[in-house]
């Protein structure tokens, strides 16, 4: 699979731009602020029908403008694709395959795969556990329909069991034949998600420290830990035992909505522990392993986009990157930076067919 052609209008900073791609290695040069991001982020929307940078896609629209259009034509599978998404402010985003509109964007999610590694993945980091749940989640709905549509339900219900909570205690009123309903459909998605978690962190973390072990030249002890509730206790005896409290709190405080993953090294929270560089390694290794994960489930070698790595990291570092991308594993890789003569002279080294932006 590899992504011959995009084309965007009115798409964040770029009024109307045409890129036509090289099979392999296609890198956009030029200063910060230039738009380098957004192309990437272009090709990012056509995976998943959505920003990875910002959630609001109103926001997506270039300044003064009433909408944005992408297009990208692809090679899968000997086949032609072409893939269009559009939005009109005020209206209803649209994905197009080949002509014909997704009723629902779940759909999408998986045909096109796509792994990105940003400076903006340090959140996985210093954020909340929320960003790290969307990231096991973006990987296995990526390859598992089931996984997918039962993570959509369970948040759907969630939402719903906190209304009703909320219902409850401004009406100073309590139904618990109602609200077992809820319950019930919670226990039978959520023990589904948490199962699929389960499986998937067994076999992506090894995966991961292989990763991890070749970037850092196998000089740091690096973990990865899946923190849930589930391990102790089941969901339907979870819900009964924090009914008082969702009661007071109004909204349901127990569940696999509070998953987490801890990221240590040497055994010590890398948050607090890791330096920058080590910070950066870690990430790139989680997002390389998903990579590799993706690429075993789905038989497809997914896209990789590459924004701005090579800044924060030492020689070495680069030295090995460059090497595990020049491996066949990879399939077509986009990789924006600020120096174009760093780029160029990284690039040269993997000895595969490339083609320079200057934006």
């Amino acid at each position: 699979m590899y992504l011959q052609k995009i084309s965007l209008v009115n798409f964040k900073n770029i009024e109307s731009q045409t890129f036509d791609f090289q099979k392999k290695i296609n890198c956009f040069v030029g200063n910060n602020g230039i738009g380098k991001t957004n192309v990437l982020d272009a090709i990012y929307y056509l995976s998943f029908a959505k920003s990875y940078f910002n959630s609001v896609a109103g926001q997506n629209i270039r300044h003064g403008q009433d909408f944005f259009m992408i297009e990208g034509d692809y090679l899968l599978n000997e086949r032609q694709e072409k893939i269009v998404c559009s939005l009109k402010r005020g209206q209803k985003k649209v994905l197009k395959r080949n002509g014909k509109v997704y009723e629902k964007f779940s759909e999408h999610i998986g045909q096109l795969p796509l792994v990105i590694i940003s400076p903006a993945d340090r959140d996985l980091i210093v954020e909340g556990s929320e960003n790290r749940r969307k990231f096991i989640d973006g990987v296995i709905s990526q390859q598992d329909k089931q996984y997918l549509q039962a993570l959509i339900s369970y948040t759907k219900i969630v939402s719903q069991r906190n209304a009703l909570l909320k219902y409850f205690a401004a009406n100073r009123t309590f139904d618990a034949l109602n609200l077992k309903v809820y319950d019930e459909q919670l226990v039978e998605y959520g023990t589904i998600i948490y199962n699929k978690r389960k499986v998937f962190l067994e076999e992506f973390v090894p995966i991961f420290n292989i990763k991890h072990q070749i970037i850092s030249g196998a000089n740091e002890e690096v973990n990865l830990r899946y923190k849930s509730q589930l391990h102790e206790v089941s969901l339907k005896d979870l819900f009964e035992q924090n009914l008082e409290k969702d009661k007071i709190l109004q909204y349901t405080s127990s569940g696999i909505h509070k998953d987490d993953l801890s990221f240590e090294i040497g055994e010590h929270p890398i948050k607090k522990f890791g330096s920058q560089g080590q910070q950066k390694s870690y990430l790139i290794a989680l997002k390389l392993a998903q990579f590799e994960f993706i690429k075993q489930q789905s038989n497809v070698t997914p896209i990789l986009l590459l924004d701005d790595i090579f800044d924060k990291l030492d020689e070495h570092r680069v030295a090995q990157i460059v090497d595990l991308v020049n491996s066949e594993e990879f399939g077509q890789i986009f990789i924006t930076d600020t120096h174009a003569n760093r780029t160029e002279e990284v690039i040269k080294k993997s000895n595969q067919e490339f083609q320079i932006f200057k934006l």
